[in-house]
């Protein structure tokens, strides 16, 4: 690990000051660093300056439109176990205790969870190619072992997947992203905030230098209490995602048709995925199976598998289809 100077923050204006100062010196701000950490540890980010924010914006409040409004430094544990959370939007409770383990979800913050990077293995390992560490070297990932690897809106330069939970649910349930930095506040779709690789996939945000995420705002979505993240992985114990589903619907009072729809994939694009495509299909459609592998196969129609991921394309079929029937089951229904 190299040497490195350490700042701590004590608001949001603070840390974009300090950052501003850190000229030349490859400034990062630190939250939980669960995975800023162990990048460095691995000589992959090599900053001259930690900027600690992890005591800054850590509330979470519920405004009286009521939107939930989750500060950036809030520990993953505290937006799990959150009342309102729980009972309005039980996909992100799951998404969260389905990302990692208890000691991580003690530490790790929302801010954090939306930055951290891919953790595909030619990335972490130096003597690989990988465009995501040094543009314009190569990708081994696209002819190597890719089997945790990307199937939609990947490029010829990164087959890299984003590794997040948390952001999958948030993603389906329309979340929005409040930044600061040194050209003011905004707004931001969170599915708009991380970047398809494109021929730039180190560049993975729409941030600016320096711009910080203060809170994540969760609006008042109706469909939100009926959800459920389901997330399958090779082993029962905490590992990324080989495909995961977001999703949450709003029945018609007989339960047979579907007003409304949310889903959301992970593990299968460099972003968490919104599949509006199938969203589009679901709408005012009926509530039957016929109707979702429908919706699954419009989704995943341009999926592109490789030697050893082809796999996630049924399989993230499967998922959607199966989800969507839990959600949908009526009382009687065989399961």
């Amino acid at each position: 690990m190299n040497e490195f100077s350490y700042e701590r923050a004590t608001d949001p204006a603070a840390a974009i000051r300090l950052f501003s100062k850190c000229n030349g010196r490859n400034p990062r701000y630190l939250a939980g660093g669960t995975n800023l950490v162990d990048l460095m540890r691995e000589d992959i980010e090599q900053p001259g300056t930690i900027i600690d924010v992890s005591g800054i914006s850590q509330a979470i409040q519920r405004r009286e439109d009521g939107a939930i409004l989750l500060g950036a430094g809030a520990k993953n544990t505290a937006v799990a176990s959150h009342r309102d959370i729980r009972e309005r939007f039980p996909m992100l409770t799951q998404a969260i205790v389905n990302g990692a383990s208890a000691q991580i979800r003690n530490m790790a913050t929302v801010g954090g969870n939306l930055m951290q990077r891919t953790r595909c293995y030619y990335f972490y390992d130096s003597a690989a190619r990988c465009n995501k560490r040094v543009r314009g070297s190569g990708c081994d990932a696209l002819d190597g072992f890719n089997r945790i690897h990307a199937i939609l809106g990947t490029s010829a330069h990164c087959i890299a997947t984003h590794p997040s939970d948390m952001c999958v649910a948030l993603a389906a349930l329309d979340a929005i992203v409040h930044i600061e930095g040194p050209s003011g506040p905004r707004r931001l779709k969170l599915t708009d905030l991380h970047r398809l690789p494109g021929d730039t996939p180190d560049v993975e945000t729409e941030l600016a230098p320096g711009e910080l995420i203060t809170a994540v705002e969760i609006p008042p979505l109706p469909p939100a209490t009926r959800s459920v993240y389901r997330k399958v992985r090779d082993r029962a114990s905490y590992a990324f995602a080989l495909v995961s589903v977001a999703a949450a619907v709003q029945l018609n009072e007989s339960g047979d048709s579907i007003l409304a729809a949310r889903l959301a994939l992970g593990g299968v694009a460099h972003r968490p995925w919104r599949a509006s495509v199938a969203e589009g299909v679901l709408q005012g459609a009926p509530a039957t199976e016929e109707r979702f592998r429908q919706a699954a196969e419009a989704e995943l129609q341009l999926a592109v598998g490789r030697a050893h991921n082809a796999f996630k394309i049924d399989l993230a079929k499967r998922v959607v289809v199966d989800t969507l029937k839990e959600l949908t089951r009526r009382p009687g229904d065989e399961p």
